[in-house]
């Protein structure tokens, strides 16, 4: 197994890689979203309040968030290859013994080391993308990846809410772990890390990924952006399942259709559109980019504003997918546009501390929504967000001159050295 990685790679292996860690990033999204799928079921077998599950989303975000810039910074000195492995391996063990949890405490240490383990995926996995892929199909490479974030949160949610309806709540955290395995074994097989191009020379000797954020402000700026933008997605996401049980009267697998299914459905297409408009944009001008991550939450904003007019499971279900196809659009460039302005060497550390940044921000408004829920129902809870996307967006436009200047300089030198 081991000589596989000395020998070249096909033409087809980008792509390959791609099928690859589109079946781990599916995963990862699919067993962080059991928890939401099984909330109800949660409270009333361990007599939690809504405020306790908010704590434990909050949790796993932070956890998640300081482990992934941590990680973020080991793939950029490490092979990312046994950093993506053994990080399934890790996530898939701590989610199949999620059922021996006996009340809040277990359930939150549990997911704390789910949290942990799914943190060394995404910043590594993109970073590898990169590697193998040239910038002018960047976008779109990195979107057809970003799909499986969807399609592992509305199936995955949709599955183990079937599950969890027919067999009680532990059933989907203990086949999704099996699965888990299953594709380790696929990964251990086929995935490699030797990109073309990839090796430093002998005698070169590299700057600190970390300085070199911190010295790029468009950089810095995505990171900003990311973590509004995070925020406002993540509190809709962890509890439309709620709002569509609670309010609407559905059980778990139709909440998750009206949920989960409608959100990740849109995002499915709208990341492939993102990407592709991104590359497209970003051939013209060196702004192309962040062109349309405005674009997309502008929409997000547009229709995440209506929600406490929206009444019924159809108009709920619709206004999901219309906001989450706008945040689809964002998601579908904001990788690449990372990338485009970061050298080789530090696109794992930048995607780690834009993660970490954005997964702080989703912890707090997994617990502040619910909390002020309280006070104003979950519907307005669910347009309050709305505000978040639409300071992103004036985030953008009124750093937009000195974006222009970086993202002038930094593309062009990330470019070449890819």
């Amino acid at each position: 197994m081991q000589n596989l990685t000395h020998k070249p790679a096909s033409d087809r292996y980008p792509w390959i890689l791609i099928g690859l860690l589109w079946m781990v990033s599916f995963l990862n999204a699919a067993d962080r979203s059991i928890l939401n799928s099984v909330k109800p079921l949660l409270r009333d077998a361990f007599s939690l309040t809504d405020v306790q599950l908010g704590i434990i989303d909050t949790t796993f975000f932070w956890t998640y968030a300081v482990c992934a810039f941590v990680f973020g910074r080991m793939g950029d000195s490490v092979r990312r290859r046994t950093m993506i492995i053994y990080g399934l391996v890790f996530w898939s063990l701590a989610t199949g013994i999620m059922p021996l949890a006996t009340g809040f405490a277990m359930l939150l240490a549990m997911r704390t080391l789910v949290a942990v383990g799914e943190s060394t995926y995404y910043p590594t996995a993109t970073a590898l993308i990169s590697a193998w892929h040239k910038p002018s199909m960047r976008s779109r490479a990195l979107s057809i990846h970003q799909t499986a974030v969807f399609a592992g949160g509305g199936i995955g949610g949709w599955v183990a809410g079937k599950l969890a309806d027919h067999y009680g709540w532990p059933a989907p955290f203990v086949v999704f772990a099996a699965l888990g395995f299953v594709v380790m074994a696929v990964l251990f097989a086929f995935l490699r890390d030797d990109a073309p191009g990839a090796t430093a020379k002998p005698d070169e000797k590299k700057a600190e990924p970390i300085g070199i954020i911190l010295k790029n402000p468009a950089a810095l700026i995505l990171c900003g952006v990311f973590f509004l933008a995070t925020s406002a997605s993540s509190a809709v996401l962890n509890w439309c399942n709620t709002y569509a049980h609670d309010v609407l009267g559905l059980n778990l697998a139709d909440s998750a259709l009206v949920g989960p299914v409608m959100i990740t459905t849109a995002g499915f297409f709208s990341v492939l559109v993102g990407g592709f408009m991104a590359d497209s944009f970003a051939a013209r001008r060196p702004t192309g980019r962040f062109v349309v991550l405005a674009i997309g939450l502008s929409l997000a904003a547009l229709f995440l504003i209506p929600f406490p007019w929206a009444h019924s499971a159809t108009l709920v279900g619709l206004l999901l997918f219309a906001t989450s196809f706008g945040k689809g659009l964002f998601d579908g460039c904001i990788y690449a546009a990372m990338h485009d302005v970061m050298p080789p060497e530090a696109r794992a550390t930048a995607a780690g501390l834009m993660t970490m940044l954005g997964f702080i921000g989703a912890g707090i408004t997994s617990f502040a929504l619910p909390a002020m829920a309280v006070y104003t129902g979950l519907a307005a809870g669910f347009a309050m967000m709305a505000g978040l996307y639409v300071l992103a967006v004036v985030t953008l436009i009124v750093a937009w001159p000195l974006l222009s200047r970086a993202v002038a300089v930094d593309s062009g030198e990330a470019q070449h050295g890819a």
